[in-house]
């Protein structure tokens, strides 16, 4: 690992594949990365939440195919439980589990989210992550199950799920098969209005706002020594919405442990607030922190950019750029990209 990474985030140390000490996890020593793939290797097809037409996941485990991995697809994945979940909750967990517990699967991607991983959080045990950590891919409704894996102390994908892998969006899937490989992406972002300027350095949490405010103030959220880069995505929420569970989530989560903010893509937003955007308002609600925030980063529904959560790293702000990079080992691809454009639903004119 690089020195310089090892001496500017001595609060943790980087390990691939270990077995996690959980003595060593509670006083923020470790969060472990799995282990990088090889060609041959196996990946699970999940359901935690919604139900996803067998088609999409056979797609899905096309792209898996072209990768150079072997698919295999969950035992529950076709079942239906109450006319929208992939099966019961016991069934969905049972399915992480069994990719969990199977030493020759080496990640996890979840098909779909809407709704329903919460559901999960107590059928599945700090341990079973720790004594198996393995990469798990997802967001949206996900954001609950990756922000319990990084609670265990171990790595995880904020990145696309089956349904998106089978329509298609090619740069997220790249991006996504390099990381499981080994190459780790650097993002560089145009500049956008409403960013704070500045330098942060911390573990990156987040994912959904609906979804990870949920969680906030409970166990499967980054033990509280920790400093953080919160990242944060909406979609299809009212604007006002979206402003109660920004104060919810400032009234629940320590924000002297935040130290930068990344704001993704919001879309189909219902705009009921006179605010210009939802980057203005919530801007707007920080203005006592001093602290780097990047705004229209092109993460979020429609575009799903592998994120590593839990990974140590820093968020550079300038008016010209915001500059992700991730601090562990692997070979470094930088990407440049365009700012997000919101696509807002705005009520008529009388």
């Amino acid at each position: 690992m690089n020195d310089a990474i090892s001496q500017k985030n001595d609060y943790l140390c980087i390990t691939e594949g270990k077995m996690i000490n959980r003595e060593n996890m509670e006083h923020g020593k470790e969060i472990v990365l799995p282990p990088y793939l090889k060609e041959g290797d196996k990946v699970a097809l999940v359901s935690p939440a919604y139900w996803i037409p067998q088609e999409s996941i056979q797609e899905a485990a096309e792209t898996v195919k072209s990768w150079g991995l072997q698919p295999v697809i969950g035992p529950h994945t076709n079942s239906l439980n109450v006319n929208v979940y992939a099966g019961t909750a016991d069934e969905r967990a049972a399915d992480i589990l069994w990719a969990l517990k199977d030493d020759s699967i080496k990640a996890i991607i979840c098909t779909r989210g809407g709704y329903g991983s919460i559901h999960l959080l107590n059928r599945i045990h700090t341990e079973d992550y720790q004594k198996h950590p393995k990469w798990l891919i997802g967001h949206g409704d996900i954001t609950t199950l990756i922000n319990a894996v990084t609670s265990a102390g171990v790595m995880s994908i904020h990145g696309p799920m089956a349904f998106q892998l089978a329509n298609g969006q090619e740069l997220d899937s790249q991006i996504t098969r390099d990381v499981l490989f080994g190459t780790i992406p650097q993002y560089k972002i145009a500049g956008n209005d409403h960013n704070r300027c500045g330098h942060a350095e911390g573990v990156l949490v987040g994912g959904n706002l609906s979804s990870f405010t949920s969680i906030v103030g409970t166990k499967f959220l980054l033990p509280p020594d920790r400093d953080c880069i919160l990242f944060i995505e909406e979609v299809e929420e009212a604007l006002h919405d979206i402003d109660r569970l920004f104060y919810m989530l400032r009234l629940q989560l320590d924000f002297e442990r935040v130290k930068g903010i990344i704001f993704g893509t919001f879309n189909s937003i219902r705009f009921d607030l006179q605010f210009g955007s939802v980057e203005q308002m919530l801007v707007a609600h920080l203005h006592d922190l001093e602290i780097p925030i990047c705004c229209g980063f092109p993460v979020g529904s429609s575009s799903c950019l592998p994120l590593i959560e839990g990974a140590p790293c820093t968020l550079d702000v300038t008016p010209e750029q915001s500059v992700l990079t991730f601090g562990i080992e692997g070979q470094q691809q930088t990407y440049t990209l365009s700012n997000s454009e919101p696509q807002l639903l705005r009520e008529p004119s009388e």
